[in-house]
């Protein structure tokens, strides 16, 4: 009887560290080899949302309905709509997998958590400056960082608040956490929005379509034309020979259609969420089931792609997720415009990080 083969180490290749040939460890960050799998885990996992405006409360929904977490803990500063968003979520219990749900203005009530995911964030006021606005988001994350990683010292921190690099810089800086366990939702929801066009105009389903956004969640994000994949298969030259259409300015076309995909729904409908909550709900499925899977999400880039090492700048690149965090960031083959554009995404960043005295 013909012997199956359950693994690539049984017809002869040595598994060792195998993954270590496509990913990187960040600087600071866990090493690749997984040790999270043999790791005991808690029976009952808790998620945290700070913050229950629009976007926390997509998440914490999307988190809910796909029976992620045994217990879901909301914070605001607003007792009245935090108890409200709470109970309405209560009062669905005969529909939905049993979660406790639980609700407070302090920190406290985040304890114990496995991850927490921080959606607060001051709103900028008009006329007011960029630097300004950093200023006064830094003083908010000072009141909310430290107490939560306080109460949940081992926990993973996922910052959805913009401007989300430099403020996932901000929480690793006051966390104290390694920057394995510190990330930003980043370019992950760009890069859907990015395979959807891709999906649209070819008429496949965006699963199939390979496709990512990395550098600066906002109007510097880097589309990586060469990882465009459907199906497996490299899509640009084949798309570039049945379009004539499709030459440098229509890339760029395409590229800033994906970075206002988010200005148009907002001009639509006042705001975004639903998106925002399937994408960070996706990321907390990779992280909690420790699924190993490829997000372009921001984490601490210095040394990829010519980034300096000494400077500790948050953008998105192609990241394996697991329990233990960032598990180690995919080497990308870019061009040399595309790693000059992300060098140059960095710089500003970093540039933004200096002016906050962290």
């Amino acid at each position: 009887m013909m012997h199956k083969t359950s693994s690539l180490s049984e017809l002869g290749f040595d598994a060792g560290d195998a993954s270590s040939g496509f990913f990187r460890a960040v600087a600071d960050g866990c090493p690749l080899t997984p040790t999270s799998s043999s790791a005991p885990h808690r029976r009952l996992t808790k998620v945290s949302v700070i913050g229950a405006g629009n976007v926390g409360m997509a998440i914490a929904q999307t988190i809910l309905t796909q029976n992620l977490a045994d217990e879901i803990a909301l914070v605001d500063a607003l007792p009245d709509k935090l108890r409200g968003e709470a109970l309405d979520l209560q009062h669905a219990a005969a529909f939905l997998p049993r979660v406790r749900i639980v609700s407070g203005t302090d920190a406290a009530v985040t304890k114990n958590s496995d991850l927490v995911v921080v959606t607060a964030g001051a709103r900028q006021i008009a006329g007011e400056t960029r630097l300004n606005l950093l200023q006064r988001n830094v003083a908010l994350y000072r009141k909310i960082v430290p107490p939560v990683a306080e109460h949940s010292p081992d926990a993973l921190l996922l910052v959805v608040s913009n401007p989300v690099d430099v403020l996932t810089y901000v929480a690793w800086k006051l966390s104290g956490f390694p920057a394995s366990r510190v990330i930003g939702s980043g370019t992950n929801l760009d890069s859907s929005r990015f395979r959807f066009l891709v999906a649209e105009h070819l008429d496949v389903s965006a699963q199939d379509v390979q496709a990512y956004m990395v550098g600066e969640h906002g109007d510097s994000s880097v589309a990586i034309w060469s990882s465009i994949s459907v199906g497996g298969m490299p899509a640009l030259k084949s798309l570039r020979d049945s379009h004539r259409s499709f030459d440098e300015a229509a890339l760029e076309g395409i590229r800033r259609a994906v970075v206002g995909g988010a200005y148009e729904v907002i001009g639509l409908k006042g705001y975004t969420s639903w998106a925002i909550g399937y994408s960070v709900a996706s990321l907390a499925a990779s992280l909690l089931r420790d699924q190993r899977r490829v997000h372009p999400v921001s984490v601490l880039a210095a040394g990829f792609h010519g980034i300096s090492d000494g400077h500790e700048v948050f953008l998105s690149l192609p990241a394996r997720l697991g329990r233990a965090g960032v598990l180690g960031v995919a080497e990308m083959d870019l061009t040399e415009a595309e790693a000059a554009q992300l060098r140059r995404s960095a710089k500003t960043l970093w540039e933004n990080c200096q002016l906050l005295g962290l």
